[in-house]
């Protein structure tokens, strides 16, 4: 059966240059989480060319789903594929013909540069041509196929809000859910693994109080900005001493935010902080470790206010269902072969994915598609310099445009068709 449907892509093969050209332009006009409106019109027209889906639009935001219902859907199956379509507030600096020069406002108004540093226009793009693909195959399968583009997945927020706007009362729950993302892998391979492939991750802003004060009397201050500097340090320890290291866990203080200029005491400290877990017990432990050590603080610096714990994003585990994952594994080493690693390292990076799925008790499976060139990571490979090599939200990854499209295209529609026929 693998043998067949890797031998059916084969006749189904379509010319990619237009969607080469179609990626360039996604790259070269990004859009930040929720205001992806120019993302979601072009991606809803182009889908409308091929004639054959319902499509709904402005689902949780800029969201839209196409839903093809291909002959008698009786006894068949619903498959989604799904692609997130939102950019970063990143400067581009890959100085590609194609780079993004784009700015955009942020949540709080200030312009930003924007860029696909995470690949999310591969994404799209390659879920456009396996639409495509499948269309032209329509004759050797049946089902309902999903073709889902989500908004505000960087925020942890898209998946989530697509549901909660009444996704599945406006397009038909599907019996599996399927994704992929793009990463620092070589072009062409894919990647997968049973159970958990991607961490949770949570961030929080955290508002510790003082009271200000000229810097040249700081005995009638109290300062926030040394206290934030005692938590930022203290906070590393919960990790490194109070979880087993069997447990995958990351903290990291991304920002530390107070005052204006030198010689002023300020009378508050902002404190950015990520963490990532993939057991529900390691998050309560990290939560709880760090309230604990940021009370402590306040408490031994004599803040005159308590804290103030924020949170700004919560992403879920990335969990792949050990059925759905086995079908397509089998169908992605008959396909890709020595380019298949079907039992891949967990990656602390996270997604919203999951949500699709998990909010109905839907099976799902979520795979890792390789962008790095060949010949560059072949030569970091042998140097032993991978690590050098830009990763995802670097302001200098840029996934090779080729095989990369390919393996993503070839890739979604293995995993469709191992379900729809």
């Amino acid at each position: 059966m693998t043998h067949t449907i890797s031998s059916l892509l084969q006749t189904a093969t379509i010319d990619l240059t237009p969607y080469e050209d179609l990626y360039k332009y996604f790259h070269a006009h990004p859009e930040l989480s929720r205001q992806e409106k120019h993302t979601s019109e072009k991606l809803a027209a182009h889908l409308s060319q091929l004639g054959v889906f319902d499509i709904h639009t402005n689902i949780g935001g800029y969201g839209l789903a196409g839903v093809f219902r291909n002959g008698d859907n009786s006894s068949t199956q619903t498959v989604l594929l799904r692609a997130d379509m939102d950019a970063l507030p990143v400067k581009e600096l890959t100085n590609l013909p194609y780079a993004s020069t784009t700015t955009m406002p942020d949540t709080e108004g200030t312009n930003r540069p924007v860029m696909h540093a995470c690949g999310h226009d591969m994404h799209i793009t390659c879920l456009l041509a396996a639409a495509e693909t499948l269309v032209q195959l329509r004759d050797t399968w049946r089902g309902t196929l999903i073709v889902l583009f989500q908004p505000d997945e960087e925020r942890g927020g898209g998946a989530q809000a697509m549901v909660d706007d009444g996704l599945y009362s406006r397009i038909p729950i599907p019996d599996v859910v399927l994704g992929q993302h793009v990463m620092r892998m070589r072009a062409g391979s894919i990647a997968s693994r049973v159970g958990a492939i991607m961490a949770a991750a949570d961030s929080m802003k955290i508002t510790v109080f003082g009271r200000g004060g000229h810097g040249s009397q700081p005995h009638q201050t109290v300062d926030p900005v040394l206290l934030a500097a005692h938590i930022v340090v203290r906070l590393q320890s919960i990790v490194s001493r109070e979880i087993n290291p069997a447990d995958l866990a990351v903290l990291t203080v991304g920002s530390l935010q107070a005052g204006q200029t030198e010689n002023i005491i300020p009378d508050r400290a902002e404190i950015g902080v990520d963490f990532r877990s993939v057991r529900l017990e390691v998050r309560e432990q990290i939560i709880e470790g760090i309230k604990r050590v940021v009370n402590a603080e306040c408490l031994a610096s004599g803040s005159p206010v308590p804290p103030v714990f924020t949170p700004t994003r919560r992403f879920p585990p990335t969990v792949n269902d050990k059925a759905v994952a086995e079908r397509v594994a089998e169908s992605f080493g008959g396909h890709f072969g020595e380019q298949f690693d079907p039992d891949v390292a967990r990656t602390n990076i996270a997604e919203d994915f999951s949500t699709l799925a998990t909010c109905r008790g839907i099976p799902s499976c979520f795979w890792l598609l390789g962008g790095v060139d060949q010949e560059v990571w072949d030569r970091a490979l042998e140097e032993g310099t991978v690590e050098e090599i830009p990763g995802n939200h670097s302001a200098l990854f840029a996934p090779v445009v080729q095989p990369t499209l390919r393996a993503g295209v070839d890739a979604l529609c293995l995993a469709a068709l191992t379900f729809l026929r």
